[in-house]
């Protein structure tokens, strides 16, 4: 058999049936009035976010980058929970701007912004993180064009990555940002065109579990930004340290120390430089935030048997859970977190794999995993899915359609 990833703390069994929020997934289904469906849960978002400022330094402000999970209702949720939003497209602003948040609240980074994309932020007054020359000529342009004064920060490129990350944001040649070597250049034209300078943003990599290396790096971002604002002769008013904080998705994965990462940015705060003295710090954040308050369901339509290996159909697949069939930037597939929702307190009695409704071979959940006997109508659960799920995931792959989506 092969392992499954660790199902997150916190979930119950009501009657042998997985509960999410005190409702059993059963009834969630029922109500829903079908499957697939992504369920996620107000209360573990709550936690989590209530864990993370617990932890962390009460300078440091937390955003919520809405990439990771954009439905309505937890961009509705995260208003009063987070002091700022991340978005990377002119779509996620629209959907900021329809949830009423207030343009100042939030910050938009990404390269190949459109020139559109531009000027609604320009309007609306959210922070532009420039991310070329280019980017920046045409904010200098446009804002003239429009008459206002853009508020402006730079996304550098730095000369380092994150350790361990799943996902480097930095370090080498980048797409991203521009090289750290050429910031403090590029900080002086922004001073010199009169927009509003809003400082740094500095994001070397995502999805990383080991506390040692993000307090390493979280150290190496703040002397970079203690440095590009010596070059700009100029204190740097705001500094994004990314996220980079990640979650367990596999067997031999471990949960980040928060508490280890808190108490070693604290004590860098402690002994800021003067550029720095002022700087208002923030961690933007999604995956952790959302990721494990998820959980997708989806029916199983059959049960076989091909030369000795059981399969479970399920009406799901990788059309909503493009990460978990392995094929969302895995090298090895291995199996996320899964069970048998309807038998979530039975022992393990077979291997099977828990395959989706789609007519290729990419299409797993699960791959000869040690389960309950299932049947034809039970539930299966997909841990690990409230970040980069259902707005992830290939929805119109043949036709098959997005699947619902419920916070409880």
């Amino acid at each position: 058999m092969k392992p499954l990833g660790p199902i997150p703390p916190g979930f119950e069994s009501i009657g042998g049936v997985l509960a999410i929020a005190g409702q059993p997934v059963t009834q969630l289904v029922e109500a829903a009035g079908q499957t697939p469906l992504f369920v996620y849960s107000s209360q573990r978002i709550r936690a989590r976010i209530a864990e993370f400022r617990a932890a962390m330094p009460a300078r440091l402000a937390l955003h919520y980058a809405i990439k990771a999970n954009p439905f309505a209702p937890i961009l509705d949720l995260m208003q009063g929970l987070v002091d700022g939003f991340d978005i990377a497209s002119g779509g996620e602003l629209r959907a900021m701007l329809a949830a009423g948040v207030d343009g100042a609240r939030i910050s938009f980074a990404g390269p190949g912004k459109r020139d559109a994309e531009i000027e609604a932020a320009i309007v609306h007054g959210v922070t532009l993180n420039l991310e070329s020359e280019g980017e920046a000529a045409r904010a200098f342009a446009l804002a003239d064009r429009l008459g206002m004064t853009p508020r402006l920060a730079l996304r550098v490129n730095p000369d380092f990555d994150l350790k361990g990350s799943g996902m480097k944001m930095g370090g080498g040649a980048k797409p991203f940002g521009v090289d750290a070597d050429r910031a403090g250049a590029l900080v002086r034209t922004i001073l010199d065109s009169g927009a509003e300078w809003c400082g740094f943003h500095i994001f070397a990599g995502s999805q990383a579990l080991d506390a040692g290396a993000i307090a390493e790096t979280q150290g190496r971002t703040l002397d970079l930004a203690a440095r590009l604002g010596e070059e700009s002769g100029v204190a740097v008013p705001r500094c994004n340290l990314g996220g980079g904080l990640g979650i367990p998705y596999f067997a031999s994965d471990t949960p980040v120390d928060l508490g280890d990462v808190g108490a070693r940015l604290g004590e860098r705060f402690e002994t800021l430089p003067e550029v720095l003295a002022g700087t208002r710090f923030c961690m933007e954040l999604g995956r952790y935030l959302v990721g494990e308050a998820g959980v997708y369901l989806t029916r199983i339509l059959d049960r076989k048997t091909s030369h000795g290996e059981t399969f479970l159909v399920t009406d799901g697949g990788l059309h909503h859970q493009l990460a978990a069939s392995g094929n969302f930037g895995t090298v090895v597939r291995r199996n996320y977190p899964c069970a048998i929702a309807t038998r979530f307190d039975a022992p393990v009695e077979e291997e099977a794999s828990i395959v989706g409704c789609l007519c290729t071979p990419l299409d797993k959940l699960a791959e000869k995993g040690g389960f309950p006997r299932a049947e034809v109508g039970d539930l299966v659960a997909v841990f690990c899915a409230g970040a980069y799920g259902a707005s992830a995931s290939p929805a119109l792959f043949l036709g098959q359609g997005p699947a619902l989506e419920r916070l409880v």
